[in-house]
């Protein structure tokens, strides 16, 4: 079994104490209206560590479903820890992804989003570059569409 980790950063003119509100302690609410067809259900627990939610895309995109575990939430430090354990999301022969992400302050009054993300594969072969690289792409769509969504509403 190997694990590969990978980073991976986005700036943002939107606070840290916005971007980590809607990111983490309110997308169960706010990413059906930023992504339509998208929904959140919880399995298990409250939104704190431990709670496990199955989020189901829409059937035009690539990812059909993912279940994730809430593995730490620190509102003090803007972190916030989960790992996908099941679903579409993961390639053939990845055992999970874990994700840890930290939102900082940017000098500018923004903030920057930070991500650390670790494929523990079932073999020692590390996920191709093409899988990394979507990885990338669709946390920086997600990011992006978030983003707009807090620049459009300033009362968020």
């Amino acid at each position: 079994m190997g694990a590969f980790t990978y980073q991976n950063e986005n700036a943002s003119s939107v606070a840290r104490s916005r971007l980590f509100k809607a990111f983490v302690l309110d997308l169960n609410n706010l990413l059906p209206k930023v992504m339509e067809g998208v929904k959140i259900e919880i399995l298990e627990g409250n939104g704190g560590a431990g709670t496990v939610k199955k989020t189901t895309y829409p059937e035009g995109g690539e990812t059909k479903y993912v279940v994730e575990r809430v593995e730490a939430v620190d509102e003090v430090n803007y972190v916030y820890n989960y790992s996908v354990v099941e679903g579409s999301a993961l390639p053939e022969g990845v055992e999970k992804i874990t994700f840890e992400t930290k939102v900082e302050e940017a000098a500018n009054g923004g903030s920057l989003g930070k991500a650390s993300f670790t494929y523990f594969t079932k073999t020692d072969a590390p996920p191709s570059d093409e899988v990394i690289a979507a990885a990338k792409a669709q946390g920086n769509g997600l990011f992006k569409a978030v983003e707009a969504y807090l620049l459009a509403h300033p009362e968020y």
